[in-house]
C-alpha cells in the first residue's frame, strides 16, 4: 500500500497569482483522481487555513467521511497564519478540533523568526501535554534554527511522535544556518521524531528542476541517520504542481534519491501506515 503523509485540498485556490479555476483546482476530488491514477491508496490531508479557506478543518474532515478508507485528516491549530498563534488557549482549541473532527493527528507551522521557545512554555506544555494524551500525532513546519526546540519537546514529551515537514527544511533555503545539517540529524536520537521525505521544489534553490540532483544528498542523509521506518513521502500536492507532476513526487523517492529498495519500500507506505495504525 502506497500512502501520501503530506497533502492538502482546499475548497478554494490559496495562492498568487489567481487560476482560471479557483473553486476546482485544489479539491479533493482532484486529488483522488492522481492518486487513483498512481496507485496511491490513502492520503494524509494537512489542512491549512490559508487564503478564503476559513473552514479548512472543516473540509478536510467532510471529503475523509465521503471517502471512507482513502483520507486522514490533520486540522491545522494555531499555525502562525491563524489569529490564535501564541496567544492564551491553545490547548482548549486543540481539544474542540480533536473532539469535532475526530483527529489522529493535526499540524502547527512555526513562523520561521520564531525561535520554538514558546513549545517549552507553560502554555505550549499544556498544548503538547494534551496532544501526548490523546495519542495525536504533531505534524510540525520547522526549519533547523527551531531544532534545539523541537529535540527539546521530543525529550519532554516521548510519546508525542512528530512529523517534520519537507525534510526538515534541509537545503539552499537554509544553508546560512550555522549547522543545519547537524541541527536536524541530531533529532534522529530520539525515537519519536520521524521526518517527511517531501517538499523538494519548496527547498530548492531558484534554477533547481526535477529531479533535483542537487538535493538527493538531503534524502540519503536522512535516511542514514533516521532509517526508513522514521521516513515518510509526501507529495505536498497540489503546492508541488508548481516544480513537478504527482508521479514525479513519488520517483524523487523511488528511482532518484538512490535509497534502497527496500527502504523506498517502507518510505512509500508502510512507515506512515504503522504511526497511523497505532491510533
Amino acid at each position: 500500500m502506497i500512502v501520501d503523509a503530506h497533502c492538502h485540498v482546499w475548497e478554494r485556490w490559496p495562492y498568487q497569482p489567481p487560476v482560471p479555476d479557483p473553486d476546482a483546482r485544489a479539491r479533493a476530488e482532484q486529488l483522488l483522481f492522481e492518486m487513483d491514477q498512481n496507485g496511491v491508496s490513502k492520503a494524509v490531508l494537512i489542512a491549512a487555513a490559508i487564503g478564503d479557506n476559513p473552514d479548512a478543518n472543516g473540509y478536510v474532515a467532510r471529503v475523509a467521511a465521503a471517502h471512507p478508507g482513502r483520507f486522514v485528516p490533520f486540522a491545522d491549530v494555531d499555525s502562525r497564519w491563524t489569529p490564535h498563534y501564541r496567544t492564551a488557549g491553545a490547548a482548549e482549541r486543540l481539544a474542540e478540533a480533536a473532539d469535532r473532527h475526530g483527529l489522529v493527528g493535526f499540524t502547527h507551522y512555526l513562523a520561521e523568526d520564531d525561535d520554538g521557545a514558546w513549545l517549552l512554555s507553560d502554555e505550549g506544555r499544556r498544548f503538547l501535554a494534551l496532544a501526548e494524551a490523546r495519542r495525536l500525532i504533531l505534524s510540525l513546519s520547522v526549519v533547523p534554527a527551531q531544532m534545539p526546540a523541537v529535540s527539546a519537546v521530543a525529550d519532554a514529551f516521548p510519546r508525542l511522535d512528530l512529523l517534520l515537514h519537507h525534510m526538515g527544511f534541509l537545503g539552499p533555503r537554509t544553508a546560512a544556518t550555522d549547522g543545519a545539517l547537524r541541527l536536524v540529524t541530531d533529532a534522529a536520537r530520539h525515537p519519536n521524531v520521524h521526518v517527511k521525505i517531501s517538499g523538494f521544489g519548496n527547498v530548492a534553490a531558484p534554477g533547481m528542476d526535477y529531479p533535483y540532483p542537487g538535493l538527493v544528498w538531503i534524502a540519503r542523509t536522512l535516511h542514514e541517520f533516521f532509517g526508513p521506518w522514521r521516513l515518510m513521502w509526501g507529495s505536498d500536492w497540489p503546492v508541488s504542481r508548481k516544480h513537478m507532476t504527482y508521479r514525479q513526487t513519488l520517483d524523487m523517492v523511488g528511482r532518484h534519491c538512490g535509497l534502497p529498495d527496500a527502504s523506498v519500500e517502507t518510505i512509500l507506505g508502510p512507515s506512515i501506515g504503522r504511526l497511523l495504525g497505532a491510533r
